[in-house]
């Protein structure tokens, strides 16, 4: 049997305190926007707020939810477009098996993510697997397929639930 490659796994528990993350993927926003000349406007903001607290996974309308701006509902097409920007910038990944948008919780590195999906919670951890990616790549140009872009979504039960039964 070859070598198992260590896995990160950024899988966050529930008792997780988020604010340290959130402010970090804020800041992370703020500067990458700043290096590549981009407005982090307001809206972008507070969608990438609103992802990153969250532990679970949210779809867009969950979003608009919650971005009442001065007591007013904002039209989806803010949303969306705040969305398409911010996966752009590798800060938010969309769970296409869950129309729904996550928090990267690798900003800045150069990763091809698999998500962990639990059924029961519906938590989210990010799998940064080199060896599955390249693997993926591989067997793909082997059948003469080119790989735009690679999106694994893996579903099963996270430790906690697994633990509580």
């Amino acid at each position: 049997m070859e070598d198992m490659e260590a896995l990160p796994v950024r899988f966050p528990s529930r008792q997780h305190n988020h604010s340290s993350c959130v402010n970090k993927l804020l800041g992370d926003a703020e500067e990458e926007c700043r290096r590549q000349k981009l407005r982090f406007t307001e809206h972008r903001r507070k969608v990438l707020e609103i992802i990153a607290s969250s532990h679970k996974p949210l779809g867009a309308y969950d979003i608009l939810e919650q971005m009442n701006f001065s007591g007013r509902r904002q039209a989806p097409v803010v949303a969306y477009r705040a969305l398409d920007f911010l996966i752009n910038l590798g800060l938010v990944h969309r769970l296409n098996s869950l129309n729904a948008f996550v928090a990267c919780m690798a900003v800045g590195e150069d990763h091809t993510a698999q998500f962990l999906i639990c059924r029961q919670c519906k938590n989210v951890g990010e799998l940064n697997s080199n060896r599955v990616s390249e693997r993926i790549e591989k067997d793909a140009v082997e059948a003469g397929f080119q790989v735009d872009q690679q999106l694994v979504e893996i579903i099963g039960i996270c430790y906690e639930c697994a633990e509580s039964g």
